[in-house]
């Protein structure tokens, strides 16, 4: 049973103004906790377009969206190909553009993704090093471990991990697998707590939860996914249309806040200019300035969402 716990679900869909006429994308189905609300907002005429790469994820969808199927496209793709996904919506075509009402992207891993052991995500339970959300793509942490070069490792470590002991693990991994690859999740942790002085092994929770972060980002390139994914979402959406994204690290947080940033009009008149004359209106404007983030009550029922963070813009 595909169970996950789905973070700030009421704030989220709220954020979008469902109209049960209108076509909405889900970018990040998993556990379809936001793409059921979202479908039962929708009309005979609506639409929501649900986007995602796990292969347990979509089959326990089409359970629970079964209710909705009239109304709900389900598509197995990484969200970074949405607006190729949306071109083939010809009721939503506008000069050859996709044109939708809102689009949601909830950056969080699954649950049962971190929770079983076989998909070596988790620095908690012995597994082969995997990390990959689509099985079917070849790359996964066993090859990066055991092949890239220690300076891209530490690099890795460093900007997706932000772990501050990055060539320190990454010289200890270079040294183990010059005696023999490094195959499963409990070799890589002792190589991490090896890099790790031991005073700072004592604080800030399990020694390797960056590094496995910055591998799980890496194996999937998240981050560039995000950043393609989300220019192309502002550019499908109708005027009027909203965006919510969620996400749960810092990384990802600042490439929502920077893009969202550029695309909002900023006046470019001097300084000493009594009226704006450059009609600089922009393309979306923010609904929230700052993030909305988990109230007490979710964060009691689900621990994960102390980090999580949402940002709504609206196309103008």
């Amino acid at each position: 049973m595909f169970h996950h716990v789905t973070v700030l679900k009421e704030e989220a869909v709220e954020g979008l103004h469902i109209h049960p006429d209108g076509v909405y994308v889900d970018c990040t189905l998993g556990g379809a906790g936001h793409s059921s609300v979202i479908a039962s907002k929708l009309g005979p005429e609506g639409l929501l377009i649900a986007l995602d790469q796990d292969d347990a994820a979509l089959a326990n969808a089409e359970y629970i969206l079964a209710p909705y199927r009239d109304r709900v496209r389900i598509v197995k793709t990484n969200f970074r190909k949405i607006e190729e996904v949306l071109q083939e919506e010809a009721r939503i075509l506008q000069d050859g553009v996709p044109q939708v009402d809102g689009i949601l992207f909830d950056l969080g891993v699954s649950s049962p993704q971190l929770d079983e052991a076989e998909r070596g995500f988790s620095y908690h339970q012995e597994a082969e090093l995997d990390m990959r959300m689509d099985r079917s793509t070849e790359l996964t942490a066993k090859i990066i471990v055991n092949e890239w070069p220690e300076a891209e490792i530490a690099r890795i470590l460093y900007v997706y991990g932000e772990e501050k002991f990055s060539r320190r693990i990454a010289a200890a991994i270079i040294k183990a697998r010059a005696s023999a690859p490094i195959t499963t999740t409990s070799e890589l942790v002792e190589l991490i707590k090896e890099g790790i002085p031991a005073a700072a092994r004592r604080t800030g929770g399990h020694p390797a939860k960056r590094s496995f972060q910055a591998l799980r980002i890496a194996v999937n390139d998240e981050l560039g996914a995000f950043e393609d994914a989300l220019h192309q979402s502002i550019r499908c959406l109708a005027p009027g249309g909203r965006i919510s994204v969620i996400t749960f690290h810092s990384l990802e947080d600042r490439i929502c806040k920077q893009i969202f940033s550029s695309y909002v009009g900023r006046c470019t008149c001097p300084p000493d200019f009594p009226l704006c004359v450059c009609e600089s209106t922009g393309v979306v404007k923010l609904i929230n300035r700052k993030p909305i983030t988990a109230g007490s009550a979710e964060l009691e029922h689900n621990s994960r969402a102390r980090s999580a963070k949402l940002r709504i813009a609206e196309k103008l």
